[in-house]
């Protein structure tokens, strides 16, 4: 038994907006399971994304302060600035 299975659950309220309730409820549907397990998969889902993206983040910072080529450093900077402010 894992650890996430031992622990007690913890109930939470959500309130989506129509649009979104209705697609969760349509995955629900289509995978023939509850709207409150889709809403934890995606929970799950979007945690994980999370923490590669901040992964990614890190690895890429620690490139650009090893890098000493300009071109490298200026190449790099520019990944930054687009993880950061976007494109």
């Amino acid at each position: 038994m894992t650890k996430r299975e031992s622990a007690k659950p913890i109930r939470r309220s959500v309130t989506l907006p129509p649009q979104l309730g209705q697609q969760v409820h349509v995955m629900a549907k289509r995978r023939r399971l509850s709207d409150n397990r889709i809403l934890v998969e995606l929970i799950e889902e979007g945690i994980e994304a999370g923490k590669r993206k901040e992964r990614a983040f890190l690895e890429l910072a620690e490139r650009f302060r090893a890098a000493s080529n300009p071109s490298e450093v200026k190449r790099l900077g520019e990944q930054l600035g687009r993880f950061v402010f976007g494109e």
